[in-house]
């Protein structure tokens, strides 16, 4: 084992506890709980759930003036990584503003707000804190795949689109009468894009595939649309 518990019991500071830190965030991956990855690495229970729950990293505990902040590697994915997150808890322990965050991770302040709306906690008092592991994990819950689609898991919206597609309503009327006819119930709104994607993609069994043939266009397969290139 190439990590061993100091000897030395007495206050390093957060900086040399840099790879307790490191070691506990392994076990908390591995899936032991605070309690255990605190007393394999050594470290009081409360320090484990400080860094648990966003405290900044101990490599980043310097003074503002003398040294920047440690860059965050570029993201080339589209959703946000682990380390992302512990980056957006980090600098709003420190109060940054959210077009700040956003560009030391090289993403879009639309991106970072959504994530902190979606994916925050909230206590019984009503206020909310951002948790880095809580969040990935609610992320990672609404991720699988393949997902059943809106109207394919309501019936009630289901039958309505295909009674209004059947009397030659366009995709974009029916939607906007579901927003008209029922407007304090999410679970009905959809956008037009929903509606094509339910008619078209045919595996998905959403809509009646002779439902389809109702369309103003009469096509029962998506025409690409062409490029600019290709004009």
């Amino acid at each position: 084992m190439d990590f061993e518990v100091r000897k030395v019991r007495k206050a390093h500071g957060p900086v040399k506890l840099r790879r307790e830190r490191e070691r506990y965030f392994l076990l908390v991956r591995q899936g032991l709980s605070n309690k255990e990855a605190s007393r394999l690495v050594g470290v009081n229970e409360r320090t484990g759930r400080e860094w648990r729950n966003g405290r900044s990293d101990p490599a980043r505990f310097r003074a503002p003036a003398q040294q920047g902040r440690a860059p965050v590697a570029a993201s080339s994915g589209r959703y946000l990584r682990d380390d992302e997150r512990l980056h957006i808890a980090d600098r709003l322990r420190e109060k940054a503003t959210i077009r700040a965050i956003a560009a030391e991770l090289g993403r879009s302040p639309s991106t970072v707000s959504r994530e902190i709306h979606r994916n925050r906690t909230t206590d019984p008092r009503g206020q909310w804190h951002y948790r880095p592991h809580a969040a990935q994990a609610r992320a990672d819950a609404r991720r699988p795949r393949p997902k059943t689609g809106k109207i394919a898991r309501n019936a009630e919206l289901r039958d309505f689109i295909q009674q209004h597609l059947a009397l030659r309503w366009s995709p974009e009327q029916i939607c906007n009468a579901l927003r008209a006819q029922f407007p304090d119930r999410p679970e009905m709104h959809v956008v037009h894009e929903t509606v094509y994607q339910a008619l078209y993609v045919q595996g998905r069994g959403e809509l009646r595939r002779e439902v389809t043939r109702a369309l103003r266009s009469g096509r029962a397969r998506r025409r690409p649309q062409r490029q600019a290139a290709s004009r």
